[in-house]
């Protein structure tokens, strides 16, 4: 297993329960940070949290129940503008990958990942919008065999980041 620095973008996804689940794999596969932004729910935030803290408060307890303290152990910063975090990871020497179908796609089970690696999650139906994806250096997929075309955000998430871990 080689070392590799993994960051999480969750971007535009709706669900609380999808970002817990997301948490907690993250936590499971060593993810380094997770960044939410655009209009994903995130916890509380300790200082300076500009939500009514009844919201702030109701969105950390639904995240909590699928994450059971992943987001106390992972560590996550909420940015609302998806450029200026993918800007700053590049800067920092990541490589922004899309998860999302698409032509020029790269097929997950054949895909050599780089030594740092942000992972872009995009919505749950919609998928990563096209102008979001533009913004990306490459873009992954994993291979449908069955007659749905697309698995959960939470599903696909955790296989493309066991094999960016453990490949």
């Amino acid at each position: 297993m080689k070392h590799r620095d993994i960051v999480v973008i969750a971007h535009d996804i709706r669900s609380t329960h999808n970002i817990g689940s997301i948490l907690r794999t993250c936590e499971g596969l060593g993810v380094s940070h997770v960044y939410f932004t655009g209009y994903t729910p995130y916890p509380k935030v300790l200082s300076g949290d500009d939500r009514l803290p009844h919201i702030a408060e109701k969105l950390t307890q639904q995240i909590h129940k699928t994450a059971l303290d992943a987001e106390i152990l992972v560590p996550w910063t909420h940015m609302g503008s998806i450029e200026r975090c993918l800007v700053l990871l590049k800067k920092h020497g990541y490589v922004a990958v899309g998860l999302e179908q698409g032509h020029g796609s790269k097929q997950l089970p054949k895909y050599d990942p780089p030594q740092n690696v942000a992972l872009l999650l995009g919505r749950e139906v919609e998928g990563i919008d096209p102008e979001v994806l533009k913004l990306c250096d490459e873009t992954l997929e994993i291979p449908m065999l069955g007659k749905k075309e697309s698995f959960n955000v939470v599903q696909a998430a955790a296989m493309a980041l066991y094999k960016l871990r453990f490949d």
